[in-house]
């Protein structure tokens, strides 16, 4: 980052003794100086003073005035130029750059997604639960500095999506291609953590979380889900847990060969129990959400729960550009004298 300094530290007079003038000080000794400067040329009519005083001056007046005559009035304007020019350089201008160094304690985060066939229930009205939860999640990840994510997602069996990752378009492309069919039907919560936990056991992050997203209940896999938990536990990782659907019968969609597309009701079946115990083993929290709305805020309330610390140390390296000023208004002034004292000339 650039920046340049007109009145940025003042002005030293002598290396060795520390006596600095203020910028602000500097500034209005300068308008000050220039305005008398001006007052004293337009009051006093300095812009038109005579060279040789003449008894009868009609003689003169019925002369016409010379193209130096005219141009004369330029000496004054180069005076001016050159104390402005010099009171900027000694408000010791300076372009500065700034270098920051950014250091960050990241987390590492395993999402798990749950893409059982129950996940089509259209109870986060008008949209399926699938859908919500992968909204949300690109979300929460757009919230996310410097972390590594990745996505475990499961139904009968788990696979990873996309392991961790600070490419978050990468991983972002990842959730929109998630989607039902993908894998045999079914919830194995214990083998999507088991899953989860093996790719983060060998991170050496100061924090290690595993978000899960079910509106099931465990009923496939070979690792019990507190099985799972014990073994995030073993590796300082903490889970999340979260329940989506609203209570009691929610609406499916059918594909009928004869009707078509048709809903039929079904209940919800999550084991809060369960998932509440996973996170107490962990040290996570458990949660519902029975709207969007409560699925945004649970994540946005996660987010916040698990932030990432970044140390920003910035400093500024300046280069000096007084001089140019200085030597502006010098070659200012000495032009002035030399006009004055050549071109324009005035006879004593």
């Amino acid at each position: 980052m650039s920046s340049i300094q007109f009145f940025g530290l003042g002005f030293n007079f002598f290396e060795m003794v520390d006596i600095t003038i203020p910028p602000l000080v500097i500034f209005a000794l300068g308008v000050l100086v220039v305005a008398a400067m001006i007052w004293h040329y337009l009051k006093r009519g300095r812009f038109r003073s005579a060279a040789v005083k003449f008894s009868d001056v009609r003689i003169v007046s019925r002369a016409t005035r010379s193209h130096r005559r005219r141009w004369r009035t330029i000496l004054p304007i180069l005076r001016v130029a050159a104390v402005i020019l010099l009171i900027v350089a000694l408000a010791r201008p300076r372009s500065g750059t700034e270098v920051r160094e950014i250091s960050s304690k990241g987390v590492d985060i395993m999402l798990a997604l749950d893409v059982s066939s129950s996940m089509q229930a259209e109870d986060f009205k008008p949209n399926n639960r699938l859908y919500v939860a992968k909204e949300e999640l690109k979300k929460f990840v757009a919230k996310r500095i410097n972390d590594r994510i990745g996505l475990v997602v499961f139904a009968r069996y788990s696979f990873t999506q996309c392991p961790l990752t600070v490419d978050y378009d990468v991983l972002l492309r990842y959730v929109d291609q998630v989607d039902f069919g993908v894998i045999e039907d079914g919830t194995a919560i214990g083998m999507a953590l088991a899953n989860a936990v093996n790719r983060l056991r060998e991170s050496d992050a100061k924090s290690k979380i595993i978000v899960l997203l079910t509106d099931g209940e465990n009923n496939a896999g070979e690792i019990d889900p507190l099985t799972a938990a014990n073994l995030a536990t073993a590796f300082n990782i903490k889970i999340y847990t979260i329940g989506a659907g609203r209570p009691g019968n929610a609406m499916f969609p059918v594909d009928d060969p004869l009707f078509g597309k048709r809903y039929v009701y079904q209940p919800t079946r999550i084991n809060e129990a369960s998932l509440q115990e996973i996170a107490k083993i962990t040290g996570g929290k458990y949660f519902r959400a029975r709207s969007e709305q409560e699925l945004n805020e649970i994540y946005s309330l996660i987010d916040s729960m698990e932030k990432t610390e970044i140390e920003v140390s910035a400093s500024i390296q300046y280069k000096e550009l007084f001089h140019y000023f200085t030597l502006a208004g010098l070659i200012l002034l000495a032009v002035e004298v030399v006009l004055g004292n050549s071109v324009f000339r005035k006879l004593p």
